[in-house]
C-alpha cells in the first residue's frame, strides 16, 4: 500500500487523492488526529493506513476502500453494500483467494474472450450441487466487471436458482419470464458497488425448465446478449439435475466445469466433460475447488 501525504492538495491539476486524503474525508478527521497518524508512521516506519487502523481512527475495510478508490477499482465496502460473504473478489479484493480469481480471468480472456468478432457466453457447469459452482460463477463475473467491462451474470439454474440470493437483487422477474415471453420491462438488474456488473434472476421458478431451455427463444438469447455485453457468464444446474447443463452450454458456445476436492468423482467429472467436448462447445478447463 502506497504511503501517503495528506498535506498535499488533492485539488491540483494532474493529482490524484492519497490513500491519506481519503481516509481522512471519509472518517471526518481533524488536524490533530491526521498529525497524530503522520507522526505515528515516522516513528514506526509504517504505510499511512496502518497507523490510522493502529491509533483506532480507521479500520481494515476503510483502508481497503481507500485503496480501492485511489486505483478506481471497484470494491463493495461493507458500509455501502450488503453483498454476500460468498463474493470474495467484491468484499475482499486484496486477499490470496481474489488473486486466484484474477488469474482465471486471465486465462480466460486470453481463450474464451478473446476473439471480439465472434463472442460466445461462458456456461459454468459441475456434476453435482454444492460443487461451488454458483460461488465461481458470482465470482469469476465480479472480477470481470472489475476490468471495467460490461458484464452480464445470467442465472440459467431453473431448478435451484440462488444468484438473487448472493447478490441481493430482486427476483420477481427474470429469464423464466423471457423465455415463457411473459417478462414485463427491464429484467436486468444492476448490482450496488459494482458498476459494470448486470445480473439476470430466474424470477419465477417454472415447472418445464427444460423445455424453454430447448425453446427457440433460449438460443436467439444467448447470439444476441454477448453482442452487448463484454462479458457474458450463465450459471447451470448441476449434471446430477438433468441435461440441461449441456443444452445451455451448446447455446453459450464456450464452458468450464468445476470439481470439488475430496468429492468429485473422476467417472462423474468424465461423463459431465465427454458430451460438451463432441460438439461445437469449446471447453476452457477444469477448475477445482477447495470451497
Amino acid at each position: 500500500m502506497p504511503s501517503a501525504f495528506v498535506g498535499q492538495q488533492a485539488g491540483e491539476a494532474g493529482l490524484e487523492k492519497s490513500i491519506g486524503d481519503i481516509i481522512r474525508e471519509t472518517n471526518n478527521l481533524s488536524a490533530e488526529q491526521v498529525e497524530n497518524i503522520l507522526t505515528y508512521q515516522r516513528e514506526h516506519n509504517v504505510k499511512f493506513g496502518e497507523a490510522a487502523v493502529a491509533l483506532g481512527l480507521a479500520n481494515q475495510d476503510e483502508v481497503l476502500w481507500a485503496l480501492a478508490q485511489q486505483f478506481h477499482y471497484p470494491y463493495a465496502n461493507q458500509s455501502l453494500a450488503r453483498l454476500s460473504d460468498e463474493l470474495v473478489v467484491a468484499n475482499k479484493p486484496f486477499c490470496e483467494q481474489s488473486e486466484i480469481f484474477r488469474g482465471i480471468r486471465s486465462h480466460l480472456c486470453s481463450t474464451v474472450f478473446s476473439n471480439r468478432d465472434q463472442r460466445v457466453a461462458l456456461a459454468v457447469t459441475s456434476t453435482d450441487s454444492g460443487d461451488g459452482k454458483t460461488f465461481f460463477a458470482a465470482n469469476i463475473a465480479v472480477v470481470l466487471s472489475q476490468l471495467g467491462g460490461r458484464t452480464l451474470l445470467i442465472d440459467a439454474d431453473m431448478r435451484s436458482p440462488r444468484l438473487h440470493e448472493v447478490f441481493g437483487v430482486e427476483n420477481r422477474g427474470g429469464l423464466s419470464g423471457i423465455l415463457s415471453r411473459r417478462a414485463g420491462g427491464n429484467v436486468l438488474r444492476k448490482v450496488t458497488g459494482l458498476p459494470s456488473l448486470f445480473v439476470l434472476p430466474v424470477g419465477i421458478v417454472p415447472p418445464n425448465p427444460l423445455e424453454l431451455l430447448q425453446g427457440q427463444t433460449f438460443g436467439l438469447l444467448l447470439k444476441d446478449l454477448p453482442g452487448k455485453f463484454d462479458y457474458v457468464i450463465v450459471d447451470t444446474p448441476s449434471a446430477s439435475s438433468g441435461i440441461d447443463a449441456r443444452v445451455i452450454a451448446a447455446s453459450c458456445g464456450a464452458a468450464i466445469a468445476i470439481a470439488r476436492k475430496d468429492k468429485t468423482r473422476t467417472d462423474s467429472l468424465r461423463n459431465l466433460l465427454g458430451p460438451l467436448s463432441r460438439g461445437a462447445t469449446k471447453m476452457a478447463g477444469v477448475v477445482m475447488n477447495e470451497y
